[in-house]
């Protein structure tokens, strides 16, 4: 491993006007200084931070919270808009269609760009935006079982009309 010398200097933002500009900038936005970042001079210090792999990055400002998106499913004849977090997965989408179509999540067939997406595919992998338009199908395996049954059950319903004497 490989030790490298730096100086503070380096990780310091610099201001790119003269040093006239930069003493009037910090005096007028003495102010406005939120968390040693200076308004709109530019002289403020960047903030840095070191990710699990051990990249060092510039620290994100203080959106702790996961981005939600909405996202128009569209079925057959109608459409729902949805919000959901951008990185689920298309089974936790599935799940909540469910509540607002009544279809289970194993009857589910999500489309996006033309290719169906299995459960444990991300949205945000796969490219899914806010407001992107995904569209729901109904399995059709499961749907021809759903009606075999609905024929089934009919034919074991009897007829309250029964003759008497068969032939």
């Amino acid at each position: 491993m490989i030790k490298l010398r730096y100086s503070k200097r380096l990780f310091r933002r610099s201001s790119s006007k003269g040093s006239t500009d930069s003493s009037s900038s910090s005096s007028s936005s003495s102010d406005g200084d939120v968390g040693g970042r200076s308004g709109g001079g530019g002289s403020g210090e960047i903030e840095w931070e070191v990710r699990p792999g051990g990249m060092l990055v510039q620290k994100r400002d203080g959106r702790g919270g996961v981005e939600v998106i909405t996202v128009r499913v569209a079925t057959g004849f109608s459409w729902h808009d949805v919000s959901i977090g951008a990185t689920c997965t298309f089974g936790e989408l599935k799940t909540v269609v469910s509540m607002v179509t009544g279809l289970e999540p194993r009857e589910q067939r999500l489309l996006f760009r033309g290719k169906e997406r299995e459960d444990s595919d991300h949205l945000h992998m796969v490219g899914v935006r806010d407001k992107d338009k995904v569209l729901l199908l109904e399995d059709p395996a499961l749907k021809d079982m759903k009606l075999r049954a609905a024929l089934a059950a009919r034919a074991t319903v009897q007829s309250p009309y029964q003759p008497f004497i068969q032939v």
